[in-house]
């Protein structure tokens, strides 16, 4: 890179128009923006518009058997003027295939720019870097169940480095939205319903991601934190659909993730979100991506459409008349890079004959454009190190990792007299049966198990077609088939561990092109419900293992499954975990990170809904949960006692600390996630029932006590009041502190002026 930099400068100081001393940009030792205003300074008009788009490698970027770079002439129209950056490039090529690529295209962008500047690539991390030949770990709502915020940051901490290693520089990632619809096909993105659960993830996730930011420049990746905001929101649980909230829901609850993402872990990125809030659409949201965003939480980084949003303005939104009005929307409310679009801000070149007055704005987002490339030092260290890729990529600390994050993960929702875990103390033979059965299922569990157990298999039918675009459900009749051999299996065993739940097929993203991802419906689809009655006729046990991506109404597996393992979707190392919790070598630990109602009609039904949406139920049904937020079992058992709260009163420069003693009366060490809620009494709005304030793992051994402690601040009791200011008023608080949101030990306290 050095010599390429040196190459394009030296020409240019021949030509005589540069003096070494001139050349600011390129002097490492001068501050960030000195060097973005001395190169924003040298670029075209052209040039700068360019840093504002991010093109996909599929329009042909490739590598050939000789190693050598293969460029479609689309991509090089596209790099005459240099590149903002360019998404999934080699995603699937092994990590020393991918490196090799990137920096062959670094290459080729830096030397075919007048000026040198390098693009950066892009990636996606929702488990994992996503690209062939990194590791793979569970999705960020498995991650949420385990309620460990310290190990997250170290499973992120690997994501930016495979990243950086393979040559890429950011990630659209993490997911700040809020899931609290399980309709939405992409729930499984998402830390879950709850704003404190949430923001502790979205910070250790970005700061993960970057390295604490000193790996921006070298070892890790930049975090471009999205949907800003509401995104998960949408009316019916449809992707694409309305978004309709009080500006109040907003403030208190939707972006407390996004700020924190902001000013407690740098994240280097923002994404705007698909959608609108209250009709305003969120990409021409001038009030939210420059208001709030920058002048109000100080963000200084850059902001992303969501693919093809900006032209959407026009085409879908129908905010704006023209496609030039629509440019002239996003450009204008803060969105500094257009991601994939053609008829985006590839117009305003032209648009500034006529508009002078946007050259100020094409200005500001080409430098943050090149603020970012600083930080990320493309323009000292832009190439992969192709040794090092082979050598940690996918290494065994970060498949060990991946096997821990699952292992904490793991729920344990039910375990009638006691079934789990099954002890290796009589030759027995186990059925592994169901539709979401994966093929190294077997494998996993007899090398975790011992030689007493005997395992044969049946998975019996799929759910679907598989079909990526809009899948069919598979044809009852096939389904009875499948039942029936799961049943003849089943015959020959003495225990039955059923996996049913959903797949990538029945939840997933309904992207634009006419793709279907969303569900009407959150019963698990198909007859996996009569599977589980049918397998109980005959009396013998059945353990269900779940695996889903969106919360599902299992109603009927609660009843008649004698154990229940909620695994939401492992790593690629899912099912070893699994053997491991259900042989007994390990003791689950991980906690729902969301509600989950009885049926479909309950929604919404998040925990920390206003107070007076719990006074009535319905007729006819059992209006609690199924299972409540922060609901996890385990093979020993806690106790809790001993609440102490360290003062009656405290005022707004002031804090408090509660208290508690957890206590291990079982027979196994275990880890305990010890859970405080708030709740206000009297506000001069509406409150929430309970939230979420703090929350802490902790192991102890057999017998073995331990206090644990929280600070409340005044910054906890906080809300969008009725004259729509946020602070804490005056009274009464209820504190409790539990094993989850509906078990545990509570006092008060009144906050005073």
């Amino acid at each position: 890179m050095k010599k390429l930099i040196l190459i394009v400068i030296t020409g240019l100081i021949v030509a005589g128009t540069l003096t070494a001393q001139e050349i600011k940009y390129t002097q490492k030792i001068l501050p960030i923006d000195v060097r973005v205003e001395d190169l924003l300074s040298r670029m075209t008009l052209e040039e700068k518009v360019a840093q504002m788009r991010i093109f996909h490698s599929n329009l042909g970027v490739d590598i050939d058997e000789k190693d050598s770079l293969v460029l479609q002439e689309a991509v090089k129209k596209r790099l005459t003027n240099g590149i903002g950056g360019i998404k999934s490039v080699a995603f699937n090529y092994s990590p020393v295939k991918a490196a090799m690529l990137t920096n062959l295209l670094q290459t080729y962008i830096i030397k075919n720019s007048r000026l040198g500047i390098p693009g950066f690539f892009v990636t996606e991390s929702y488990n994992g870097v996503d690209a062939e030949g990194c590791t793979k770990f569970g999705r960020p709502i498995a991650m949420a169940a385990t309620w460990n915020t310290p190990l997250v940051k170290k499973v992120y901490d690997v994501v930016g480095r495979e990243a950086r290693l393979r040559g890429f520089h950011l990630t659209h990632s993490p997911e700040a939205d809020l899931a609290r619809d399980p309709r939405f096909g992409r729930m499984s993105e998402t830390f879950g319903e709850d704003t404190y659960l949430t923001t502790e993830m979205i910070v250790n996730a970005v700061t993960g991601l970057q390295g604490d930011s000193s790996g921006l420049n070298s070892t890790h990746i930049g975090a471009v934190t999205k949907h800003m905001a509401g995104y998960a929101q949408v009316a019916g649980g449809k992707n694409f659909a309305s978004i309709e909230m009080s500006p109040r829901t907003l403030a208190d609850e939707i972006l407390p993730p996004f700020k924190a993402a902001v000013q407690r872990a740098n994240t280097l990125g923002i994404m705007a979100s698909h959608g609108d809030i209250n009709g305003i659409a969120s990409h021409a949201n001038g009030d939210l991506l420059t208001k709030i965003l920058r002048k109000d939480w100080g963000f200084t980084g850059y902001v992303v459409s969501d693919a093809n949003d900006i032209s959407r303005l026009y085409s879908f939104m129908k905010v704006a008349e023209t496609p030039q009005d629509a440019v002239r929307l996003a450009l204008m409310a803060g969105v500094d890079v257009d991601l994939y679009g053609e008829d985006g801000y590839a117009q305003l070149p032209e648009m500034v004959k006529n508009n002078p007055e946007l050259q100020k704005f094409i200005d500001n987002a080409t430098r943050r454009v090149l603020r970012t490339k600083f930080i990320l030092g493309l323009f000292e260290n832009p190439y992969a190190n192709v040794g090092k890729a082979k050598d940690e990529i996918r290494n065994k600390k970060a498949m060990d990792l991946a096997q821990e994050a699952d292992l904490e993960s793991i729920i344990l929702l039910k375990n009638n007299r006691n079934i789990l875990p099954v002890e290796n103390h009589k030759k027995m033979t186990i059925a592994l049966v169901g539709p979401v059965l994966d093929s190294n299922v077997k494998a996993s569990f007899e090398k975790v198990a011992g030689s007493n157990f005997q395992f044969i298999e049946e998975k019996g039918f799929e759910l679907t077609n598989r079909n990526p675009s809009v899948p069919v459900l598979t044809a009852e009749i096939e389904n009875q088939k499948g039942i029936n051999r799961i049943l003849d299996k089943s015959k020959q065993a003495d225990l039955t561990i059923l996996f049913v739940g959903d797949d990538e097929f029945t939840s997933k993203e309904a992207f634009f092109n006419g793709a279907l991802g969303d569900r009407d419906n959150i019963d698990p689809v198909g007859q996996q419900d009569q599977l589980l009655v049918d397998l109980k006729k005959p009396g013998k046990p059945v353990i269900v293992v779940l695996k889903h991506r969106r919360t599902l109404s299992v109603k009927t597996i609660a009843q008649k499954a004698d154990a229940v393992l909620d695994c939401w979707e492992l790593s690629e190392f899912g099912d070893k975990a699994i053997a491991n919790i259900i042989f007994g070598k390990v003791v689950p630990s991980g906690k729902l990170p969301v509600t989950v109602p009885r049926s479909i009609g309950q929604i919404p039904f998040h925990y920390s809904q206003k107070e007076i949406n719990f006074k009535k139920g319905y007729l006819f049904s059992d209006s609690t949960p199924l299972y409540c937020f922060g609901y996890g079992l385990s093979y020993t058992t806690f106790d809790y006692s001993s609440l102490q709260i360290s003062d009656s009163l405290m005022n707004l420069k002031s804090s408090i600390k509660v208290s508690v003693v957890i206590r291990n009366n079982g027979n196994r060490t275990g880890k305990e996630v010890v859970q405080m809620y708030l709740k206000d009494l009297y506000g001069s709005v509406v409150r929430p029932m309970k939230e979420l304030k703090g929350f802490e793992k902790t192991e102890l051994k057999v017998g073995e006590s331990k206090t644990v402690s929280f600070t409340i601040t005044p910054e906890m009791l906080e809300f969008t009041r009725l004259d729509m200011k946020k602070s804490a008023e005056p009274g009464k608080f209820e504190v409790t502190i539990g094993s989850s949101s509906d078990k545990g030990l509570s006092g008060s306290f009144r906050l005073i002026q």
